[in-house]
């Protein structure tokens, strides 16, 4: 449908919870359409509604060229948390060491109402919890250790974007 504009580090659409999506109607449509279309750009591995500027639990992935999405997303974490190298499409230019759990699904629906399951390691178990994070109000710089966040805090004090 259409490739959206993100929102970025001050919105409070990104520090604001998201809800639940009831009622799939064609609003939630075109807001899957639009997480499709603008999750699919080169270097984009998942993009929550909350930065395209809606309230709403729904996210799109695009990990290895599989593209999809899930909707009201319930978020399960295993392993002992690391840090590892992440950016976020709304703090542009950043990339720091966020602590996330080496695996991660998410169990969620459709637009159809059918379940949806996603689970994995690696970069899809950081593009869960990282979306969920957004679905929930938080960007990823709650999830640098304090010394990184001061830097990243210092970094983005200091872009030309903000």
């Amino acid at each position: 449908m259409a490739v959206r504009s993100i929102r970025v580090f001050g919105d409070p659409v990104l520090t604001s919870a998201s809800a639940p999506i009831g009622d799939i109607d064609d609003g939630v449509r075109a807001l899957v359409r639009d997480l499709l279309d603008t999750v699919e750009l080169p270097g984009r591995a998942g993009l929550a509604a909350p930065q395209i500027g809606v309230g709403l639990r729904a996210f799109s992935y695009n990990i290895d060229g599989d593209i999809g999405y899930v909707l009201n997303p319930v978020l399960e974490v295993s392993g002992e948390p690391e840090a590892i190298g992440e950016g976020c499409l709304s703090v542009p230019g950043l990339w720091h060491d966020a602590v996330r759990h080496p695996w991660a699904r998410v169990t969620g629906i459709d637009l159809d109402g059918n379940e949806v399951v996603l689970e994995g390691e690696g970069l899809m178990a950081q593009a869960l919890q990282h979306e969920t994070d957004h679905l929930d109000g938080m960007l990823y710089l709650k999830r640098l250790t304090p010394e990184e966040r001061r830097i990243a805090m210092r970094e983005i004090r200091e872009s030309s974007w903000f």
